[in-house]
């Protein structure tokens, strides 16, 4: 990996800060992961009005959202935290292929009508570069309601980010990735409060013995685990492997498994992929 530009990422910096003083004014969908946290800065350096609004529901892990309290109040930013409906929408419990977008599509409604309300100019997302590269439904929800993504505008890569935000001091700066629960489960398993309830539990567990990034798939009964390649290993000691089939078993998982693949962010999708290529080869 080349060593980072500092002069090349403080003009990226100094073109953000000029891009959202422009925007005056801005909404900003702020989850308290690294990108919005470190938007979120960025907007406070640039001096402008805005509000921070975090979406709460069943699907959103409690630490994500204690996180993102305890980021906003470090930075002096007014926060907003709102119920979402994701739940209540049959089309995303259904669990299809563009579920993100129906999670999306109803935070960012609550988001414009805030804006309007209150008279915001902008609505803003975290969104990389990175992830225009990625399969991302809750892109479609974005351009639906105008979402500015001014991340992506510039430019910036997650590692991008992530070396401003701890040359900024920022406490998110190496947070690992936190998507919303609900893709812990193949397309087409329903979507329930308490198999996320479960979910959530498992992997708090889990972190609990020192893996920092870690996730619970759930298919059916089974829970297939995924931590990085080199902590596969602390999984496989007798005390470890039994306190971990202990622990998901009295969370109501017949079966557990260790993925010997490793953590890939965004697995799930892999089933897609195979589908667009058997797709393809029958043309």
């Amino acid at each position: 990996m080349n060593a980072p530009d500092h002069t090349a990422l403080g003009e990226k910096l100094t073109h953000l800060i000029s891009l959202l003083a422009d925007a005056g004014s801005a909404v900003l969908a702020f989850s308290g992961g690294v990108d919005s946290s470190f938007l979120l800065k960025a907007m406070k350096m640039a001096g402008i009005r805005f509000l921070a609004v975090t979406g709460c529901s069943e699907t959103v892990p409690e630490k994500d959202i204690e996180q993102a309290v305890a980021f906003a109040q470090q930075q002096g930013a007014e926060l907003r935290l709102i119920r979402t409906g994701e739940m209540q929408n049959a089309l995303f419990v259904a669990n299809p292929p563009d579920r993100c977008f129906h999670c999306k599509q109803d935070l960012f409604r609550r988001l414009r009508e805030i804006a309007e309300r209150e008279d915001y100019r902008f609505i803003f997302d975290g969104s990389n570069a990175d992830d225009l590269n990625d399969y991302r439904p809750g892109r479609k929800a974005a351009m639906q309601y105008d979402v500015r993504s001014p991340l992506a505008e510039i430019g910036f890569s997650k590692q991008d980010i992530r070396l401003l935000s701890k040359d900024l001091g920022l406490s998110a700066w190496d947070r690992p990735a936190s998507p919303c629960l609900s893709s812990r489960f193949p397309y087409g398993q329903r979507i329930t409060p308490d198999l996320l309830r479960r979910v959530e539990k498992a992997e708090t567990f889990l972190r609990s013995l020192g893996v920092s990034t870690v996730r619970v798939r759930v298919h059916d009964d089974l829970a297939r685990i995924e931590v990085p390649e080199q902590d596969l290993h602390f999984f496989l000691g007798g005390d470890v492997r039994h306190r971990v089939a202990s622990a998901l078993h009295a969370l109501g998982f017949n079966f557990i498994s260790l993925d010997l693949e490793g953590f890939r962010s965004g697995s799930m999708n892999r089933s897609l992929t195979h589908q667009a290529r058997q797709n393809m080869e029958s043309l």
